[in-house]
């Protein structure tokens, strides 16, 4: 039998860089991952030319675990325009944008009837407090978003027709139930810097993330799937694909939610699910923006030219564009109702749009209803930690530090005291 310091279950991004960390500090590490490359969630693929990401990803590169783990200046990321184009109930087409980084589209923003004064009042009301004084904020009782919506007097066009379609879809979560003080405090990292992606694909992320712990001396092994671990003397016996039993002194489980329970004796987490449509248009759609349909008038939760900001994501001549859905069982989007509501939000011209592919993405991003948790502990057992996004927070943010934390669970260090920015 091989005996390593640490094996690592689990390549994604929490796996990866608790493997950097312990590489780092000289611990034999090895990590094994069940799928044939690294990236868990994050995944790129290309088909027929172009960049598809399994599902409708974007990389905020405020996070600070983000900026502690990578150099991002190397990702190449593109930013997407802070703006949105929304589809109102009354089925005319709206604009809303920053109005320091999109001057020009001021007059449209003042336009388009999205905002008024009480709704300003009202977004002041939700997320100044967690600007201004963050840790008194988070440390106030929790409430669902929507609650929290409510008692800041947030209950116009602003609310119903752009952050409520706005945050669905980043939360995979329509009913407005996912707390709020996680929901303030994600508002809130989006204000530093605007959310773009790699030009390469969101796996640019875990593969940068590879690079890096496997420069530091971790040994990285793909198509291993793990069977079984079991505590014998002192020690873990590590079952895998194409392995013999491996031994090691700490175990860290990186899966994500939905594969905890088969590995460890801890519950698995609620998750939420996406499906993203992947289209190729040979005209240039209608707009460059994130679209919204303000009106729910479909399945579609949003929309973006992906190509409008990375021409390299679609061939020359064409554009690549994503639609992406809520996805639960009992709510599964058919072709002809995502068609006839993109017909809706860009026109005729898109009713000719080839399909790419779909993606349906079951278990896209753990839930988080309130109260928002407290980190919880990596160490689950003896010389057994876990680690992933369902431990700390449904983000990129969330994944990244959950691994950094389980890094010095078992290493046997604190982190140090956690910022206010999940």
């Amino acid at each position: 039998m091989q005996t390593q310091d640490v094996v690592v279950i689990g390549a994604g991004l929490a796996g990866l860089r608790c493997a950097a960390e312990l590489a780092a500090r000289g611990r034999e590490v090895v990590v094994l991952e069940a799928a044939d490359r690294v990236g868990g969630r994050q995944r790129t693929d290309r088909v027929d030319g172009f960049t598809l990401d399994r599902g409708f990803h974007v990389l905020n590169t405020a996070y600070p675990a983000v900026r502690s783990a990578v150099d991002v200046g190397a990702l190449d990321v593109a930013a997407f325009p802070t703006a949105v184009r929304v589809r109102r109930t009354d089925g005319s087409m709206a604009t809303l944008a920053h109005p320091l980084r999109h001057p020009q589209l001021l007059p449209a923003t003042l336009a388009g009837g999205l905002v008024t004064p009480r709704d300003v009042v009202g977004l002041a009301r939700w997320l100044g407090p967690i600007v201004l004084r963050p840790r008194t904020a988070v440390a106030r009782p929790d409430r669902t978003i929507g609650e929290g919506w409510d008692a800041a007097g947030l209950t116009g066009a602003l609310r119903t027709q752009v952050l409520s379609p706005f945050f669905s879809g980043v939360l995979a979560d329509s009913s407005e139930t996912t707390s709020d003080t996680y929901v303030r405090l994600l508002a809130r990292s989006f204000l530093p810097a605007a959310a773009g992606l790699p030009r390469a694909g969101i796996a640019a992320l875990p593969v940068a993330l590879a690079s890096r712990a496997r420069a530091a001396g971790a040994d990285i092994r793909l198509d291993r799937r793990v069977s079984r671990l079991r505590r014998r003397d002192g020690r873990w016996e590590v079952d895998a694909l194409g392995e013999t039993t491996l031994l090691a002194r700490d175990v860290v489980v990186a899966v994500g939610a939905e594969a905890v329970e088969g590995l460890v004796d801890v519950p698995g987490p609620s998750t939420r699910g996406l499906q993203t449509w992947w289209f190729s248009a040979e005209e240039t759609p209608a707009s460059t923006l994130l679209t919204l349909d303000g009106s729910r008038g479909g399945p579609i939760v949003n929309a973006l030219a992906i190509s409008a900001t990375i021409p390299e994501a679609a061939p020359h001549g064409r554009h690549l564009v994503q639609a992406t859905c809520l996805w639960s069982p009992g709510q599964v989007a058919s072709e002809s109702d995502v068609r006839a509501q993109l017909v809706r939000l860009y026109g005729q011209d898109s009713a000719s749009w080839r399909l790419l592919r779909r993606d349906d993405i079951p278990h896209a991003l753990p839930a988080l209803p309130p109260p928002m948790r407290r980190s919880s502990p990596a160490r689950i057992g003896p010389g057994l930690h876990l680690a992933g996004d369902h431990r700390e927070s449904p983000s990129i943010q969330g994944a990244l530090q959950s691994g950094l934390r389980a890094a010095r669970s078992v290493l046997g260090e604190p982190l140090p005291a956690r910022s206010s920015t999940r």
